[in-house]
Order: structure tokens, then sequence, then C-alpha cells
């Protein structure tokens, strides 16, 4: 079979390996369908990123079960599942408690298509099959209806979004939400802003110098303003920071208002000095750290078949499986390569 292998900065090649089987009942193999580009991707391409290969590619998308082990009891072949990008085995004491991304049972960082930060053992999304550990525990069935297109990135980059608006919103019922965006974060800045307004914000804002991503947040129903990452638009019980640097993290921050929440969803290479009297006086918090996406799919599938949510003005290109390569190096703010 076929894998795609991320070979250096700007280099992928497809590579020849045998087909994974089943060894445990647990297990399942996938063939998958919808492959989307993380955000961390197109800095990874660009070499912007220490992920320099050699490394199996892909962790986000959508997959046909082909085949499954005696005790997988969850899905059956040919249904469509979102694959987490995690690997979780659902029974530890993380995981049952909804920590899936620090599961007990594997490494630490395990996930498909990471390379060394979570495992080559485990392979990539972006292949012709794909080895499914902990199938029941992992696997999330595409409810009817749902476009596997739609929700390729439902394996980590929409999931990860919801975490950042969801459960402050549920608290915090119709609350205004700021949503930094910029190059470090590019989807899930975009996400989060149309999940917070299709989850009830009375008013949701989406701040960026880029003008194809301040339509795009336009489309999904939030108000778009043009600006640097630090210009002053209001404070806000909720924010976001998806766009990546010492400067937005700071603004996301000052943004907040007494008793806000700051939720940073891009990845800082460096270290960042933090207004720490100003978080204390306006009892601010601040959550930083790699989204638990497994226990949020359900409920983002919920909001996409419920018609509450589109996630697909995000995708910004769509291609056929055999023309990936070359759409994957163009760095798009979404793709999505279609089987």
């Amino acid at each position: 079979m076929q894998r795609l292998m991320l070979t250096g900065p700007g280099a992928l090649a497809w590579d020849e390996i045998p087909e994974p089987v089943l060894t445990r009942p647990d297990q399942a193999l996938v063939r998958p369908v919808a492959l989307a580009t993380c955000d961390i991707d197109p800095a990874v391409l660009r070499g912007a990123y220490p992920l320099p290969g050699p490394y199996p590619f892909g962790h986000e998308g959508v997959a046909e079960v082909v085949a499954i082990g005696a005790d997988v009891h969850t899905v059956r072949p040919g249904a469509h599942v979102v694959v987490p990008f995690q690997i979780s085995c659902g029974t530890c004491e993380p995981c049952a408690q909804g920590r899936t991304g620090n599961c007990s049972r594997h490494p630490p960082l395990s996930t498909f298509g990471l390379g060394g930060i979570g495992g080559l053992d485990w392979g990539g999304l972006w292949a012709d099959l794909t080895l499914i550990p902990h199938a029941d525990a992992m696997l999330v069935p595409l409810p009817a209806g749902v476009d596997p297109v739609a929700v390729a990135s439902a394996s980590d980059n929409i999931p990860d979004a919801y975490r950042a608006v969801a459960p402050q919103l549920a608290a915090r019922p119709g609350a205004e939400v700021l949503v930094i965006g910029g190059d470090g974060a590019t989807s899930i800045g975009l996400y989060a802003a149309g999940l917070a307004v299709a989850l009830g914000s009375d008013r949701v804002v989406y701040l960026d110098s880029s003008p194809e991503r301040l339509e795009i947040a336009r489309t999904l129903g939030a108000e778009a303003i043009e600006g640097d990452v630090d210009r002053r638009v209001g404070r806000f019980p909720i924010t976001v920071e998806a766009c990546g640097g010492a400067k937005a993290l700071r603004a996301a921050v000052e943004a907040a208002a007494y008793d806000g929440w700051c939720t940073s969803v891009s990845v800082q290479l460096a270290d960042v000095e933090l207004p720490m009297f100003g978080m204390y006086t306006r009892c601010c918090t601040l959550h930083s750290g790699r989204a638990h996406v497994r226990p949020a799919i359900p409920a983002v599938l919920d909001l996409v078949a419920s018609g509450r949510f589109d996630p697909t003005p995000v995708t910004t290109v769509t291609v056929d499986w055999d023309d990936a390569i070359d759409a994957l190096l163009e760095t798009p703010v979404k793709l999505v390569a279609v089987r």
C-alpha cells in the first residue's frame, strides 16, 4: 500500500509499504476517505516548526472502516468514522476523566502523523490503510447526512476550537467572545469564531489582518475587524488566542474582562512574559495546552448534523487524493483531499 511521507521541509513523497493487519481483538483497519491539514502542517512544510521528518504524514480525517477485531462492537465495516489524532485507550484514569490526550497506557503525546513527537509506530492517516488501536474507545461514527469532507478536520482542529469556547459559554450563556486570529492556529481560530456563534454568544469578534480569513469569519457569522493583534476592541469574558507569538498572547490576556477566561490554542515556541499583575487583579484565567479531542468530537458532530454549525467555509482548497502533494506544498488555510 502507499502512505505519504514527509521527508524534510517542503518535501513529500509516496512510500510503498506492506498493508497493516489486525493483531489484537480491539483493533480496526480503516481506509481514509477525506483528509485535512492541521494548522501545524503548513509550518512544518515551510520548515518553521521543528518536525523535519522523515515520518508518516497526516493526523486529521474521516475514514471508512474496512475490518474489525472480535472485541470491537461500536463500529462495523463500511461505516464512516472520525479518527481522533490522539491515541487513547478509553479506560485508564486520564481517559475516564476525559483527558484522552494524556492516556496513561501509552507514551506521552502518542498520536498519528506527528513524527517523533507522537511516536513513529502509529503511522499517519495520509495512507491507503491505517491501523486503529482501541477502536471502540477511539472511533466516532459519522451521523447520518454529515458529509465526510465537511468534518475532515474533526479529528483535531474543530474540537480544539470547541474546547476554547464551549465550556465557557456553557458556564456563561451569551457571553461575548474575542478571537485573535493569525498564522499560528489559522483554522482553529476561525472554527472557534463559528462555534461561538453556533453556541449562542451575543457577540463574536474576530480580529485579524488577513482579508481572506476575515471574509471567512464573516461567513461564519462573526463580526470581523481588521487590525493588528493588539488593536484594542474592548474587554471580553472569553478570549481566544489563535495567532501565535508573544504579542498576540499578551493582547488576548489583556482583552480578558474581570473573571475572564483566555485560551491559547497556538503553539508558543518561545517563552512569553505575561502581565501577571493585571491577570491577578482581574481574576483572569489563562489556559494553554493540547486539546483532549475525543470527548468533544460527538458534540461537534451533533452541531454539524443539526445544522447549527457549518465548518465548510474554513476549507479553502479541496483536491483529489492524487493531487495532494502539490496542493499541500502550497500551504492553504485548510486543505481537504478526497479519495
